[in-house]
C-alpha cells in the first residue's frame, strides 16, 4: 500500500503546497477545480466570520496524504 500527496499552487496566494486532491478545498476557474491551501482559506474564514457569513468547512484530511487506493 502506497500514499500519494499532490503538489500545486495555491489559487489565492501562489504558494505551493501538498493536499489531497478529494478533499482539499477548490473553487472552479474556467471550469478547473483550484486549490486554495490552508492558511488563505483560515484567513478566508476570519474574513467571513467578521462579516457574519458561514465559514468554509475544512477536511481534517485536506492536505494530507491520500491512499492510492482513494486515487
Amino acid at each position: 500500500m502506497g500514499y500519494a500527496l499532490m503538489m500545486g499552487p495555491c489559487i489565492n496566494c501562489g504558494q505551493v503546497f501538498g493536499f489531497n486532491p478529494n478533499k482539499v478545498p477548490s473553487i472552479r476557474v474556467k471550469g478547473q477545480r483550484e486549490p486554495i491551501c490552508k492558511l488563505c482559506v483560515e484567513w478566508a474564514n476570519s474574513e467571513r466570520k467578521k462579516k457574519g457569513f458561514p465559514l468554509f468547512a475544512i477536511n481534517e484530511d485536506a492536505y494530507e496524504p491520500i491512499s492510492e487506493e482513494e486515487l
